[in-house]
């Protein structure tokens, strides 16, 4: 007779070939109510190729099998070249051609084409997040390149509003697709660039030479970088291909790749300028304005790829929860889990409403009050929405227990992933200084607030009553202040839209979760169950 020990049971299978846009009522709900209705159909599409067991196989062999430097081929010849594993092109490759490096910019761009790609990045986000970094550098890049490539790069339009992957090291003009990444922060810096020490020397053609470092050069097998140096008239801003227009390679040197905590399956490296040319993109002196024309954009992106994780977070969460069996319950019939994952999805139910409104405004960003509600709440939600999705992954971990702090689950990934968007485009800190420079400089951003909470007012007590203390706040802003101050702009801003937009009962939940200091009370059965249909899609 055999020996056996036991036999498996009550252990939930992973969580694939699920449908990542249908399952979130949130999300569809978002895109259709803030203007991209008529990308719904190619969502749904997405989100099935996306849950598939075999794109969550290709974001585990991405980072299984991170990138590696090449700085000599086998001749002995300086190649500067990064050798990634071929999951890593497939993700490229499928990011592509969603268009979710260039949907905006596109000559045929729909109105809401900010909406369709923020849902785009979201679902890219919980399958594989270290390929946004690439995507995100290029979209943010785009629209400066758009209005001010040098002309000797002409060629380079079309590939680079083209929604082709192109890994191949040639020049930019032979390429179908182009990826521009970014070298600001120095090793003396960090997000204080005008400390940088990169030299930039005008040339009598016109163009610059480039002597230095990037301590963080993003994106090393991009096709060109901005790039901030010092030039006669100040800081300022260089478009710095990696072959200048005769074919040759440009001299940057890429001394070692990043060891990051998480973000594995991304290249983040070193570089040395030793007589780089690069071309002046505005004035001399502009780079600061330049880049943070970009930096709202990175920014963003952070805070829809923190969501795009949590969201994933919970998904796998509650999918273990409806099979799982504890002291003779499923484990989301226990009522403390019930209570725990509700307010998880709570939570959710709020970031989306709030990036999606944002989204909106970003998309409308040529009127005024849109260009105001970007500049003020995207700061606001990067810190907020990045700072929260640590502990948020942590505490699905948990309703996994043992299992889900193990390789063998997505979770270790996405918790590793987590801190890299708090920190890049500027830490919480940064962000905070910001959302105080916005309050301080622009009236209308008070006046903007003001507008917001005046439209919902009267019907949340505890909303109006966390309005009245942020006025306070505001009659002397205190730079000590400025986490709180985020915090409470953001909040508002969320409670906002989810008093205008979802079921009374859920946005008075959602005040008392997030907005009474006195320690919030249990959700109801009746809230409880409308989140958790509402996080599955009405499929478990």
């Amino acid at each position: 007779m055999p020996w056996q020990t036991h036999t498996v049971f009550n252990q939930p299978l992973p969580l694939n070939n699920s449908n990542l846009f249908l399952s979130d009522t949130a999300l569809r709900e978002a895109v259709s109510r803030e203007g991209a209705a008529w990308d719904s159909d190619l969502l749904a599409s997405i989100g099935q190729q996306l849950g598939t067991a075999e794109s969550l196989e290709l974001g585990r062999l991405a980072n299984q099998n991170p990138p590696e430097l090449l700085r000599y081929d086998q001749t002995g010849a300086r190649l500067d070249d990064v050798r990634f594993h071929p999951a890593w092109h497939i993700l490229m490759q499928g990011l592509c051609a969603n268009r979710v490096h260039n949907l905006p910019w596109s000559a045929q761009a729909r109105p809401g084409a900010f909406v369709a790609r923020a849902a785009r990045f979201i679902l890219h986000a919980q399958v594989e997040a270290g390929t946004l970094c690439p995507v995100t550098m290029t979209f943010a890049a785009t629209p400066l390149l758009q209005q001010a490539l040098p002309p000797l790069f002409d060629a380079w339009r079309a590939p680079l509003e083209s929604d082709r992957y192109d890994p191949h090291m040639q020049p930019g003009d032979q390429k179908r697709g182009l990826l521009i990444g970014m070298g600001m922060t120095e090793k003396q810096g960090g997000s204080d660039v005008l400390s940088n020490t990169t030299r930039a020397e005008r040339l009598a053609d016109g163009s610059y030479r480039l002597v230095g470092h990037k301590w963080f050069f993003s994106v090393p097998q991009s096709d060109a970088h901005l790039v901030l140096a010092q030039a006669q008239g100040g800081i300022s801003c260089f478009f710095v291909p990696r072959f200048l227009p005769d074919g040759q390679r440009n001299a940057i040197r890429l001394e070692r790749l990043k060891d990051k905590l998480g973000n594995r399956s991304n290249a983040s490296s070193e570089a040395e300028f030793q007589d780089a040319v690069g071309w002046l993109l505005g004035e001399e002196g502009d780079g600061v304005r330049q880049i943070l024309k970009m930096g709202g954009l990175t920014r963003f992106d952070c805070a829809l790829g923190s969501h795009g994780l949590m969201r994933r977070a919970l998904s796998v969460a509650l999918y273990h929860a409806h099979q799982r069996q504890a002291f003779g319950k499923n484990l989301i019939d226990q009522p403390m889990m019930r209570e725990v994952l509700s307010r998880m999805a709570l939570q959710l139910e709020g970031q989306i409403a709030l990036l999606f409104r944002l989204a909106r405004a970003w998309d409308g960003r040529t009127r005024p009050d849109d260009a105001l509600w970007a500049r003020l709440f995207t700061p606001a939600a990067k810190f907020s929405v990045c700072k929260a999705g640590i502990p948020f992954v942590a505490e699905a971990m948990e309703v996994l227990g043992g299992i889900g702090y193990c390789e063998d689950s997505e979770l270790p990934r996405l918790y590793r992933e987590m801190p890299v968007n708090s920190i890049w485009e500027g830490s919480g800190n940064v962000m905070c200084l910001d959302v105080l420079r916005v309050l301080a400089k622009q009236p209308d951003a008070v006046a903007l607030l003001e507008a917001e909470c005046a439209a919902v007012k009267g019907q949340d007590r505890h909303f109006d009553r966390a309005w009245r203390q942020l006025q306070q706040r505001l009659r002397r802003p205190l730079e000590a202040q400025g986490r709180d101050i985020t915090r409470q702009v953001f909040l508002l801003g969320v409670g906002a839209q989810l008093l205008r937009h979802a079921s009374p009962p859920v946005a008075q939940a959602w005040c008392q979760m997030m907005l009474d200091t006195r320690g919030g009370v249990p959700l109801s059965e009746q809230v409880q169950n409308d989140l958790l249909l509402r996080a599955t899609g009405g499929a478990l």
